[in-house]
């Protein structure tokens, strides 16, 4: 796995060396220009279409249960146990494990500086405490969904080697090929993820047993 992203990160770079090399200076510097805009357009939309989905207590609305249309009182709570688990335990993790993985995609890309041990860390962090504050205040998780990720890429932008044009592509190359000797860590991450939903789902519920009983 190593070598063929290795192979095919240099193989990306040759093209793109290939390609700027016959072009002046001022053309090369438009075109690494224009790159760095794109990934932080780009970076930006990710944040905005997905800080409400993620800062939802329930982000997917699914409503698995409405599909049960068993009358028998034993038989029924079964299969709403069973939807319940489909939706909270194994979907839903999974969903926002992939905006993790988009996150720390992205953070790859504009943290230079950082090992990605430390970047797959601070990814973690951030995903994991929106997604406990959702269960307190879904209107702090938004701010935090918001305010962190964009705090992040004015860090970024504020410092001097984050942008330097020079090596810029290479040094991406070289955060992606490294990816694959983290493969544990991530999966810790997502294990930790699930465990995390699961607690909070659990603690959510028997809370609303609580409210219900004193209503």
């Amino acid at each position: 796995m190593v070598g063929v992203i290795n192979s095919f990160s240099e193989g990306i770079l040759k093209i793109y060396n290939l390609l700027t090399s016959v072009l002046p200076s001022w053309a090369q510097n438009f075109i690494n220009l224009f790159l760095l805009v794109l990934i932080v357009v780009a970076y930006a939309i990710f944040v905005w279409k997905f800080y409400k989905f993620i800062s939802r207590k329930n982000p997917l609305g699914l409503n698995l249960n409405k599909y049960n249309k068993i009358e028998h009182s034993f038989f029924s709570r079964l299969i709403t146990g069973v939807l319940y688990f489909v939706e909270y335990i194994l979907i839903l993790p999974f969903l926002i494990f992939a905006v993790f993985s988009v996150f720390t995609f992205f953070l790859i890309i504009l943290t230079q500086n950082q090992d990605i041990s430390q970047i797959l860390v601070i990814s973690a962090v951030i995903i994991a405490t929106i997604r406990m504050t959702a269960y307190y205040k879904e209107g702090l998780s938004q701010d935090i969904a918001k305010l962190l990720p964009f705090t992040l890429l004015a860090v970024a932008a504020l410092n001097p080697n984050t942008f330097s044009q020079s090596q810029y592509l290479e040094t991406i190359l070289n955060h992606f090929s490294q990816i694959p000797n983290f493969f544990g860590q991530i999966k810790f991450y997502l294990l930790f993820i699930i465990i995390l939903e699961i607690i909070l789902t659990f603690f959510d519920y028997v809370i609303s047993l609580f409210d219900f009983q004193g209503t």
